[in-house]
């Protein structure tokens, strides 16, 4: 007869062992920038996910956050779309503040910037309303330069092609001789003069047979200086279908570099640090999914579905290993850039109003 000791000894060794845990993997060692309710911008370390400190505005809520080149400013719009605020990122502290409203019946809205790599002057679009008696009168849209130093409008920029357009995005040059103006076409003015220096006519086939290029998102978060990555849809005349795939563009060079994935669908894009991967969100409501891109073999490498939620964006960890879920809400979902399975949340206490930031610790 076996007795209880003998029992339990054979029960084990009969027993299957333990899988190991799956270690969590660390994030980085960054720290992450996030505007939000009420008047603040978080500042959170990546290692633990604890808030390390927080950014007071003085004017509103960040509305959008631009950040200089040198990567020690933001320059933020605030919710009234009247103010901007310079905030010293090491300092943690607004230093300065802009508005080009002149009193409470004649506004300007801020609609859009860019502030030159030197950071002497901004070129941002505007909007002016104007209070009558009984209504409001709403202007048309402008492209102004603004000194920084001198707090004054030096010149309004014409419309290229004299076309008044309805929202537009600058990007300056590395050396900030140009800026780019992204519509329809990409058109090239010199700042020097602000007149057309070149044009790039995306609105064209890039090749015979090839429909025209519509851009849907593109990062520069981890770019190279002058090049921009992201998704690109095109129509396919010959099989009258819409495709959709990856660009880099090189601005300087006016060259993009292409190829298509498949059919489209509506993808998010974000790049990891080595550029060797990206990754991308489909956000369908019920049906959420991870779509990570081989960039280096041109290729989609896999999607994956997952326990999502309505109004999401993606950003890569400054290590590349965890994936951050971030808006709408107080919550930040971290993701395996590997498996995809959802490692933690960080709570905070007030909503997200503005995008992800991340920088090396100072």
């Amino acid at each position: 007869m076996i007795n209880r000791r003998e029992f339990l000894s054979l029960s084990a060794l009969a027993m299957p062992a333990l899988a190991p845990a799956q270690s969590a993997p660390a994030p980085g060692d960054g720290l992450m920038y996030l505007g939000a309710f009420p008047r603040r911008i978080f500042v959170i370390e990546e290692a633990t996910g604890n808030v390390a400190g927080e950014i007071a505005m003085q004017k509103g809520t960040p509305r959008g956050t631009f950040l200089s080149q040198d990567k020690k400013r933001f320059y933020v719009m605030a919710d009234n779309m009247e103010d901007c605020e310079v905030v010293d990122i090491a300092g943690r502290r607004v230093t300065d503040t802009f508005r080009l409203s002149e009193s409470a019946t004649k506004k300007v809205r801020l609609r859009g910037m860019a502030v030159d790599p030197q950071e002497n002057y901004a070129v941002i679009l505007t909007r002016p309303y104007t209070k009558h008696i009984d209504r409001w009168e709403i202007g048309a849209n402008s492209i102004l330069q603004y000194d920084l130093k001198a707090k004054k409008v030096m010149r309004t920029i014409p419309w290229p092609g004299g076309q008044e357009r309805e929202g537009a995005f600058f990007k300056f040059s590395p050396d900030g001789k140009n800026l780019f103006l992204f519509g329809d076409d990409i058109v090239v003015l010199n700042t020097s003069d602000w007149k057309e220096a070149d044009k790039w006519e995306l609105s064209r086939p890039i090749e015979d047979g090839f429909g025209r290029i519509n851009f849907n998102q593109m990062d520069d978060t981890y770019e190279e200086p002058g090049f921009m990555t992201g998704i690109f849809q095109v129509q396919d005349a010959v099989q009258n279908r819409s495709i959709m795939g990856i660009a880099r563009v090189n601005l300087q060079k006016k060259s993009v570099d292409f190829y298509a994935l498949g059919p489209s669908e509506f993808v998010s894009f974000t790049m990891a640090p080595d550029r060797k991967w990206g990754y991308g969100l489909k956000q369908q409501v019920g049906r959420y999914e991870f779509w990570k891109f081989d960039l280096v073999n041109k290729r989609l490498h896999e999607r994956k579905e997952f326990a999502g939620r309505p109004r999401m964006n993606v950003k890569v960890s400054s290590n590349g290993k965890v994936l951050y879920i971030y808006v709408a809400g107080a919550t930040i979902d971290l993701h395996d850039a590997t498996d995809y399975r959802r490692l933690r949340t960080i709570t905070l206490d007030g909503d997200m109003t503005s995008d992800l930031f991340l920088l090396p610790k100072a």
